[in-house]
């Protein structure tokens, strides 16, 4: 009896020093978390904080080891700006603020956390550049940034960021050509580069990418030869070209006549694959697919 009752004492203390180690988040991050509270309107959030209680107890945030590791606030009405203490945070593994209505520039400070492995910004109203010391993130795999309203070039040195599996940066105002780098991305699972600004030639060493599944391009300036080696890769499944200024005659002659590659009308919510698509690449009608926001587990 006294045995069981011991050890039924040493696991209810147990249990209190974890709640105490997780409760005990440093005061820097709890300050940043505060930051973002008042910086983005909390008192306005769908699932608002009590900041008098314990940070593990706040709604969308993740506590591990006496550090914040997440945040998980899409879709959670946040409006305002990011603030740039936000990079004290230098433990956090995922940041997910996306469908929101946050405006301002992505904080050069984000690029101090060193363990990010996904980055949602999605569907909310930011501007400016995306900052090129992003490439510094070297863990991240997830770069979600599309439907706002960026501007500027894809960094150069893209390459860097070597785990990325998708790049999710479509309905922006970005511009420039796209740097040779993107097809030394070899985990790259997504590339979702529609409606932009985009012009130049599609690089040739996309045809390296193994992993790639879906490259969404629409909607953009490119012109030139589609390299056509791109239709081989073993794992494609969604191509999206229409809406650019591609040699047609030369698209039309190196598409393979049966493929599994799909091609997807938003508008009409057509699902078209598992045969020829020469015929209706020309189509006017063809739209740009709905971006997917899920994480690719595949």
């Amino acid at each position: 009896m006294y045995l069981k009752m011991n050890t039924k004492l040493h696991l209810f203390l147990f249990l209190i020093a974890c709640q105490f180690l997780t409760a005990m988040v440093p005061n820097n991050e709890k300050q940043a978390l505060i930051d973002l509270y008042i910086s983005t309107n909390g008192e306005n959030w769908y699932n608002q904080w009590n900041v008098n209680e314990p940070i593990s107890t706040w709604s969308g945030i993740e506590v591990e080891n006496g550090n914040v590791v997440g945040i998980y606030l899409m879709d959670n009405n946040l409006s305002g700006q990011l603030p740039e203490s936000l990079g004290d945070l230098t433990k956090l593994r995922v940041l997910d603020i996306a469908f929101n209505k946050v405006n301002g520039q992505i904080p050069n400070s984000i690029t101090k956390m060193k363990r990010l492995e996904v980055l949602r910004f999605g569907k909310n109203e930011l501007t400016g550049e995306i900052p090129n010391e992003i490439v510094k993130l070297k863990k991240l795999r997830i770069l979600d940034l599309f439907y706002n309203k960026l501007t500027g070039k894809i960094p150069n040195d893209i390459n860097k960021l070597e785990n990325l599996e998708i790049i999710s940066i479509s309905d922006n105002s970005l511009s420039g050509v796209l740097p040779i780098g993107l097809g030394e991305l070899i985990n790259l699972k997504r590339l979702e580069l529609n409606n932009n600004k985009f012009e130049g030639e599609i690089p040739n060493n996309l045809s390296n990418l193994k992993n790639l599944k879906s490259l969404v391009v629409a909607e953009n300036n490119f012109q030139g030869k589609f390299p056509t080696a791109i239709f081989t890769l073993p794992k494609l499944k969604v191509v999206q070209l229409q809406n650019n200024s591609f040699d047609q005659l030369h698209l039309k002659n190196s598409i393979p006549q049966e493929s599994e590659i799909a091609l997807i009308d938003y508008k009409e919510e057509q699902h078209i694959s598992e045969g020829s698509f020469k015929d209706f690449y020309l189509n006017t009608e063809i739209r740009t697919a709905d971006t997917k926001f899920e994480e690719d587990q595949n």
